[in-house]
């Protein structure tokens, strides 16, 4: 407000310096009156430093916070819900969109307000100098309203389009860097550089789309002004000439009349960013808005149950995941008594994984209970029930830090010789020593500097520090030999003691050192029992079985 009652202020005080200091010689008038130009000039300047320094400290933190509000509510959605969303969407949400945002937060602090309260006043001071000619230009406002209005009408679909084009472009990027070892093994860059330069001419055309048609304003803009300066100019020099209107009025009236045109530019400005980030603003909204598919359940939130013994139960569980059109598991029952090792084999897509993860609720089941302790999943606060059961997923996820820092991710307060005795039950204790730095040896983003075994014993160490009831591990040795594999299975009986051991493996070897073996087949229980009775009553772990042996 103050800079726009200093900026206003001006052209009125120029119109007195002209009519009364310059036209009649008196000095007096052009000192006293240019003393609060500068006065108000200076005013205004401080005014405008103030105004860049808050809106920019706002926008920026209103950026963070939103930022961190999105992240945080990212983190409490279901594996099925980013999948929905889907994860190069979802980091465009969270940079480029927010960025959108938060430069409406910065330009409405400057100009969103300033742009209409000046326009006012110019309009105020113009209808004072002279309500006639006022009309020639409060009669171009509402045609250059109409046509903003038309243009980012037709323009808004594109933003909404260049934002999801984005998401493919960033998909197209993550995906290539994720699998460059493959890219490059398979000597397909070429390909890959058609593939990204094919989504950023896709981009490339729809922005120039776009682009098109929101500058179609600016030229409409000018012309409509320039014409209301040209009317202005004629009509306000004829009444100089007649006398019914003074030099320094016409003057300040044409500068009332640039104020009005720099108004509506910095308005139609801000408007375009708003309507630009209005699809940007739509798309964040769906995220925050997004319920999470799994949360606690009105018992679940009165967290009443532990896991402490840890015995597992499927009763006629099937499965289906969100947008399937069929079942994965088809009513599965079985049970597992505290402290048994079973491993669960079966033949690729025979849904052991989906199987598995129903355990920690990381999905809810379609029908059927699935019970842990006699008491339901969905009767345990998820916390509670994460805390209890250990799990390694088929993908060994390391981050960017230290082996100590990936270790306590199992356990936070873990002491360096908890630690320890995890990793060596891991048998990861000997290649982490011999590390040039030991536990505080760096990782690359996802263990890069790591083999594939190594980084399977780090995760399973990871959770074993947990000291979980349930510990699940998801194909987690496939990359490890088989000697390594025979020690591991020694050390986790020892290091595990009472603790439920559920193993999803190809290996009969591992299969063989197992109290039971649970055979899936198309999403079915084909069969469950120890490796003897299987090599009697299961046509699928005896095909298993032979295969190996074969290669044997």
């Amino acid at each position: 407000m103050i800079v726009v009652l200093c900026e206003t202020i001006q052209p009125y005080f120029m119109s007195v310096v002209v009519d009364r200091g310059v036209l009649l010689r008196d000095m007096s008038v052009i000192t006293h009156i240019g003393g609060w130009m500068i006065g108000s000039a200076l005013i205004g300047l401080v005014a405008n430093v103030c105004n860049v320094y808050v809106s920019s400290r706002v926008s920026t933190g209103f950026g963070t916070d939103l930022r961190a509000t999105l992240f945080a509510h990212i983190q409490r959605l279901s594996f099925s819900d980013i999948d929905r969303f889907g994860s190069s969407s979802l980091i465009t949400r969270m940079t480029n969109d927010i960025t959108k945002i938060q430069q409406v937060v910065l330009m409405s602090m400057r100009l969103l307000l300033r742009a209409p309260m000046m326009l006012c006043l110019a309009i105020f001071f113009v209808v004072r100098i002279d309500a006639e000619m006022a009309w020639v230009l409060l009669g171009c406002i509402p045609l250059l309203g109409g046509g903003v209005y038309l243009i980012l009408r037709k323009g808004f679909p594109f933003f909404m389009r260049v934002q999801r084009l984005v998401d493919a472009l960033n998909g197209v990027v993550r995906e290539n860097l994720i699998n460059i070892r493959v890219v490059k093994s398979f000597v397909r860059e070429d390909f890959e550089t058609r593939k990204f330069e094919a989504r950023s001419e896709q981009l490339k055309d729809t922005v120039i789309r776009a682009s098109n048609i929101v500058v179609l304003l600016f030229p409409l803009m000018q012309l409509i002004l320039n014409l209301s300066v040209v009317v202005i100019l004629w009509s306000g020099a004829y009444r100089v000439a007649n006398g019914t209107l003074q030099v320094g009025e016409l003057i300040s009236f044409v500068n009332y009349l640039m104020q009005i045109l720099m108004s509506l530019m910095m308005l139609s400005m801000v408007i375009m960013i708003v309507a630009r980030a209005a699809a940007s603003s739509q798309r964040v909204n769906e995220v925050l808005d997004a319920e999470p598919s799994l949360t606690d359940t009105p018992v679940g939130r009165q967290n009443r149950y532990r896991v402490e013994r840890g015995e597992v139960e499927f009763r006629n569980v099937s499965f289906r995941y969100a947008g399937g059109e069929t079942d994965v598991l088809h009513e599965v029952s079985f049970q597992v008594h505290s402290g048994e090792v079973v491993a669960v084999a079966g033949a690729t897509g025979a849904a052991k994984s989906s199987l598995m993860q129903l355990i920690p609720r990381l999905y809810d089941v379609t029908r059927g209970e699935v019970r842990v302790d006699g008491v339901d999943v969905r009767d345990y606060a998820l916390e509670a029930l994460h805390q209890g059961i250990g799990m390694v997923l088929q993908q060994s996820e390391l981050f960017s830090g230290s082996i100590l820092e990936n270790l306590r991710w199992g356990k936070a307060d873990a002491s360096r010789e908890e630690v320890e005795q995890a990793a060596r039950a891991a048998q990861a204790h000997a290649f982490i020593e011999a590390m040039p730095e030991g536990y505080d040896t760096l990782l690359g983003r996802g263990g890069v500097n790591l083999s594939g075994g190594q980084k399977q014993r780090l995760c399973i160490a990871r959770a074993l520090l947990r000291r979980p009831k349930v510990l699940i591990l998801d194909d987690s040795t496939s990359a490890v030999d088989a000697e390594t594999e025979r020690n591991l299975w020694h050390s986790l009986r020892a290091y595990l003691g009472r603790t439920t051991l559920l193993v999803i493996t190809q290996r009969v070897q591992t299969m063989q050192a197992a109290d039971r073996v649970m055979v899936l087949e198309e999403g079915r229980l084909e069969a469950i029992g120890t490796p003897e009775e299987l090599q009697v009553v299961s046509p699928a772990y005896r095909e298993i079985y032979r295969s190996q042996q074969l290669f044997v």
